[in-house]
C-alpha cells in the first residue's frame, strides 16, 4: 500500500471519531439532521472498510504498517492492517450500517446522545482491530466499553436498567483485569508493542517469562469475559436480549472482537517457541463448556431474545473450542462461521422485535410504551410514519426461516458450509492438537447437538409464532425495519454462492497468521516517511 491509499488505515477510526464530534454538538431536536451525518459516517464507513478489504487481501501478507506521529516501532504507535483485521473492519461496517438504518425507524428518538455513542463505539472496535500494541488495545476497548453502556441503557425500563447495572459491573471488572495483565506484561517484557514482544518473548529468561504468561493469562480472562466462555457469560444472555433491538444487533460485532483479540495474541505471541500452546487447554474445554451450556439455554428459552442471547455463546464456544484446537485448517472454517454466525445473530436480534409485534393483539406497534420508556416527546415518530411492508407475514416467515437454517447449520446456507468445513476438517487432521482425554468425536457431537438444539427451539417458536397464534395480529412493520435484516441475510447468501472464495480467502488469513515472522518484520521494518516534521522543526 502507498501513497493516499496507505492513510485509508486511519480512516476507520477518524471517520466515527470526527462523527461522533460533530454529533455531540448538534441539538437533539434536530434528530432529522443527526440521522442524516450518521448514515453518512456509516456510508464513508462501509465504503473505507470494502477498500481495505480489496486492497489487503490474504497474499499481500502485512502491507498496511500505519505509523502514528511518524514515529518507528516500537516507540511509536502503530497500526496493523491485514488480511484478518481488513475482515473483521468490513464485518463490522456491515453490521453497524444495518442496525443503524434500523434505527431510524424510532428506536435513535428514545433517549439522547444515541448517534454519538454509535459513533464512538465503532471507534473503538475498529481501533482495537487495527492497532498493534497493548496500551492503545486498553485505550479503544476503553471507549468501546464506556459508549455500550450508554447504548445498553438507551430506551430506559427497569429491565434495561438492572441488564445494563449487571453490565456495566462485569465490564468494568474485565477493564481492571486488562489493566493488571498490560501492566504484568510490561514490567517483564519491558514493551506493549506486539511485534516486539513477540521477538522478545523467545529470549526471556524463565522466571520473566511465567510472569509475563501470567500477565497474559489475566488479559485473557478480560476478553474471555467479553467473549462469553463459560463461567464467566451469565451476564450476557440477560444484557443482550434487554437491548434495544439495533443496539443488540449492533452488539454481535462485541463478543467476536474478544474471540479475535484472543486468536490474534495467541498465534502472534505463543505459537511457536517456550510458550507454545500457551493457554491452549483452556481455550478448549472452556470452549466445549460454553458450547454445552448455550445449548442448554437455547433449548430451554422461552422467549426469543433469550434465544438469541444463547446463541451468541454457542457461537463463542465454537470458536473458542476450534482456537484450543489450532489447526490451521479448522480455523479456516472457523473464521467462516465468525463472519456468517455474527451475521445471522445480528440480523435475528432486529427481526425479534417486528416478529413479537404480532403476538401481542394489544399493540399493533413495537413496545415503545410510556410506563417502560417514560414520557414521549413532542418530535417521537407517529405510528403511522413510514411505509409499511405488504405480505408482511410472510416476509418476517420467510426471514426467519433463513435464521433457523443458518443458526443450526442446515444446508445449503453458509451456516451449514462453514459447520461442514470445520467438521472435515477435524475429522481430516484426527485429534491433532486435541487431549487424549477429549477425542475429536466429542467436539464434532457438541457441534452437531448445538445445531439440532438450535433448530428444535427455533422451530418450536416459529410454529408458535406463525402457525398457531390465534390472537395475534399481522405487524405494522415498516420497509427502513425489514430492509436491514433482508440484507444481512442477503449477505450470508453472498458467503453461500461465493463460498470457494471465501474459504481461500479464510485460509490465506490463517497461513499468514501461523507465520509470526511476517507480523513481525513488517512493524519493525516500516519506515518514517522523509521530510516530514517530527514536532522538533527539524523533519528527517
Amino acid at each position: 500500500m502507498n501513497g493516499w491509499s496507505h492513510h485509508l488505515i486511519i480512516a476507520p477510526i477518524l471517520i466515527p471519531l470526527v462523527a461522533a464530534a460533530i454529533l455531540v454538538v448538534i441539538d437533539e431536536r434536530q434528530r432529522v439532521t443527526k440521522a442524516m451525518v450518521s448514515l453518512v459516517s456509516m456510508l464513508l464507513l462501509l465504503t473505507v472498510a470494502f477498500i481495505l478489504f480489496r486492497i489487503e487481501s490474504g497474499p499481500n501478507g502485512y502491507e498496511g504498517v500505519y505509523l502514528l506521529g511518524n514515529w518507528s516501532a516500537p516507540f511509536g504507535i502503530v497500526l496493523v492492517l491485514d488480511g484478518l483485521s481488513a475482515l473483521m473492519l468490513l464485518l463490522t461496517a456491515s453490521v453497524a450500517i444495518a442496525a443503524l438504518v434500523y434505527s431510524l425507524a424510532r428506536w435513535h428518538a428514545m433517549g439522547a446522545h444515541f448517534h454519538s455513542m454509535f459513533q464512538l463505539l465503532l471507534m473503538g472496535v475498529n481501533g482495537a482491530f487495527l492497532t498493534g500494541d497493548l496500551f492503545n488495545l486498553f485505550v479503544f476497548f476503553e471507549v468501546m466499553l464506556a459508549a455500550s453502556y450508554g447504548l445498553l441503557l438507551h430506551g430506559s425500563g427497569q429491565l434495561r436498567v438492572k441488564a445494563g447495572m449487571h453490565y456495566i459491573a462485569v465490564n468494568l471488572a474485565a477493564a481492571l483485569l486488562f489493566l493488571i495483565g498490560v501492566s504484568l506484561i510490561y514490567g517483564t517484557a519491558g514493551t506493549l508493542n506486539m511485534a516486539d514482544l513477540a521477538a522478545r518473548i523467545p529470549d526471556m529468561e524463565a522466571d520473566r517469562r511465567m510472569l509475563m504468561e501470567a500477565g497474559a493469562g489475566v488479559l485473557g480472562i478480560a476478553f474471555l469475559i467479553k467473549a462469553g466462555m463459560w463461567p464467566l457469560c451469565f451476564w450476557l444472555p440477560t444484557a443482550y436480549s434487554a437491548a434495544s433491538a439495533p443496539v443488540a444487533g449492533v452488539f454481535a460485532i462485541l463478543s467476536k472482537l474478544g474471540i479475535y483479540v484472543i486468536l490474534r495474541l495467541t498465534m502472534l505471541l505463543f505459537d511457536s517457541g517456550p510458550s507454545a500452546g500457551f493457554g491452549s487447554t483452556v481455550l478448549l474445554y472452556g470452549g466445549m463448556a460454553t458450547l454445552i451450556f448455550g445449548t442448554i439455554g437455547i433449548l430451554a428459552s422461552q422467549a426469543l431474545g433469550r434465544l438469541a442471547g444463547f446463541s451468541v455463546l454457542v457461537s463463542s464456544g465454537t470458536l473458542l473450542m476450534v482456537l484450543g484446537i489450532n489447526d490451521g485448517a479448522v480455523s479456516s472454517g472457523a473464521l467462516l462461521y465468525l463472519v456468517s454466525s455474527t451475521l445471522t445473530i445480528s440480523a435475528f436480534f432486529m427481526l425479534i422485535e417486528l416478529v413479537e409485534r404480532s403476538q401481542d393483539a394489544g399493540a399493533n406497534v413495537l413496545a415503545v410504551t410510556m410506563e417502560a420508556y417514560g414520557d414521549a416527546d413532542e418530535d417521537e415518530p407517529e405510528e403511522g410514519d413510514g411505509v409499511t411492508m405488504p405480505g408482511t407475514m410472510a416476509i418476517l416467515g420467510t426471514c426467519f426461516a433463513m435464521c433457523g437454517i443458518l443458526l443450526s447449520g442446515l444446508p445449503p446456507l453458509s451456516g451449514f458450509i462453514a459447520k461442514f468445513a470445520m467438521l472435515s476438517a477435524m475429522m481430516g487432521t484426527g485429534a491433532i492438537g486435541v487431549p487424549p482425554t477429549a477425542p475429536v468425536w466429542t467436539l464434532i457431537i457438541l457441534v452437531i447437538l448445538s445445531g439440532v438444539a438450535a433448530l428444535i427451539s427455533m422451530t418450536r417458536v416459529g410454529i408458535r409464532t406463525f402457525w398457531t397464534s390465534l390472537e395475534g395480529v399481522v405487524p405494522r412493520v415498516l420497509v427502513i425495519e425489514i430492509v436491514p435484516v433482508m440484507f444481512l441475510l442477503a449477505l450470508t447468501l453472498f458467503l453461500t454462492v461465493q463460498a470457494n472464495s471465501a474459504m481461500q480467502y479464510m485460509d490465506t488469513t490463517i497461513r499468514t497468521l501461523s507465520n509470526p515472522s511476517l507480523y513481525i518484520d513488517a512493524v519493525r521494518n516500516a519506515t518514517v516517511v522523509p521530510g516530514v516534521d517530527d514536532g522538533t522543526g527539524e523533519g528527517y
